[in-house]
């Protein structure tokens, strides 16, 4: 494997995305849902946190203003199953407000918000504020996360810090951009490839990734031919 392209050529030809739930993998991608996942997903399962936000719906908090002046209890109670819920519930209730204090909309968060401003929230690192930039603000950002760490390795690539994977991962996309829409049957953006590829490393990572034992064969299958 040369480069990220590389990977995404396998990914692409083993029939990755799976998932049709939604265009850009993120289930309800543009939406603020993507914000409460971002938080909710944090050391759980994603199974997990579509139970939580059945119940904030059910509890009519699912929405920027509904989440700013709830009850942070009843908050806590509706994403139990996410686990961490008390510490989760202030933390989305608090980013709620920060939002609606400095933005005063959703829309206009979505076309403002910097990842700076991400990262200086209690409770957002590099991860949940690319994932809250990708897929809630469609920005030209990859995700990258432990499955992608730990895929590289595999390869015999390893980085010092998360914007080295990134930059790493970002580059060999754009280097190569120019070959991709041929694998497409209709045109496809920048962000919607980097919003697709991270959900192909996820879909990949499930399904050939057990703890530190990456099962690479397969993908070199494909790379090699």
């Amino acid at each position: 494997m040369q480069s990220s392209y590389d990977l995404w050529c396998a990914l692409k030809n083993m029939g990755y995305l799976k998932t049709t739930r939604d265009p850009l993998w993120w289930p309800h991608s543009g939406t603020f849902e993507v914000i409460i996942g971002a938080i909710l997903t944090q050391q759980t399962k994603w199974e997990k946190v579509e139970a939580s936000l059945v119940n904030l719906k059910e509890h009519g908090l699912l929405s920027l203003e509904a989440l700013s002046r709830a009850d942070v209890g009843e908050i806590a109670t509706c994403i139990k199953p996410s686990g961490f819920y008390n510490t989760k519930a202030k933390r989305l209730q608090v980013l709620c407000q920060q939002i609606l204090n400095e933005f005063h909309t959703f829309e206009r968060f979505q076309n403002e918000v910097t990842r700076k401003w991400l990262l200086a929230q209690k409770g957002i690192g590099m991860e949940s504020a690319d994932s809250i930039l990708c897929y809630g603000c469609g920005r030209e950002v990859l995700v990258v996360d432990s499955y992608t760490a730990r895929l590289l390795e595999a390869f015999g690539y390893s980085f010092e810090s998360y914007m080295q994977i990134q930059e790493w991962m970002q580059e060999g996309i754009v280097v190569n951009f120019d070959k991709i829409p041929q694998m497409y049957d209709t045109e496809i953006t920048l962000h919607t490839l980097y919003a697709r590829f991270h959900g192909m490393i996820v879909e990949f990572a499930k399904e050939h990734i057990r703890g530190k034992n990456v099962n690479t064969e397969i993908l070199k299958k494909y790379i090699e031919g």
